[in-house]
């Protein structure tokens, strides 16, 4: 493992803030299973909290340890995923109330095609990430403008850059019929 990404998985493990480029922007991303680290996520943002941060998986066998991946959101998962495609799904059972939408009971997950955010996420595990910027500022295109907008809030920012610049496609799959929240690099329906 290379000293970047030791230092990362560690900072991770203190429940510290890590920067991390992905296929779509660069991120800042946290444990989702430790509260104080998903509440630094939101403060670091200046996010309310009433908007839930979605989780990045390494595949779906991470997936499937934070979001009920079945029926359409399985098709879309083996279709788009690697990708920009991010799925509300009910919340796998047992998860902590911070992880997704605790009223509605669901989870936004995606699986990254950037292979900086995919080492990140084999070592790591599932991590809550969300663009690196304050609210209502744009995203961050890469590490040194991460940097510049959070500071120190971010533990370890790794090299790189968002490959796409823009945010990912979100399509809500806990319904009868899957329907897009927010249209991005992923057409939804495929084709």
């Amino acid at each position: 493992m290379d000293a970047a990404l030791a230092a990362a998985v560690a900072a991770l493990g203190e429940g510290r803030i890590v920067g991390v480029p992905t296929d779509t922007v660069y991120g800042i991303a946290a444990d989702p299973f430790s509260e104080a680290a998903v509440r630094a996520l939101f403060a670091a943002k200046d996010r309310p909290e009433v908007l839930p941060i979605p989780i990045l998986a390494a595949g779906p066998d991470q997936a499937a340890r934070i979001g009920v991946l079945d029926g359409a959101a399985a098709t879309a998962g083996a279709v788009h995923w690697p990708g920009a495609l991010t799925m509300v799904v009910p919340r796998a059972p047992g998860l902590p109330p911070w992880i997704g939408h605790p009223d509605s009971g669901s989870v936004g997950i995606r699986v990254p095609d950037h292979p900086v955010a995919l080492a990140l996420l084999r070592l790591a595990g599932p991590l809550a990430v969300t663009s690196a910027n304050r609210s209502g500022f744009p995203a961050a295109d890469d590490d040194r403008s991460a940097r510049a907008a959070l500071g120190a809030a971010v533990a370890v920012y790794l090299e790189g850059s968002g490959a796409g610049g823009a945010a990912s496609t979100v399509v809500d799959f806990t319904g009868p019929v899957p329907q897009v929240l927010r249209r991005g690099p992923t057409a939804w329906p495929a084709g």
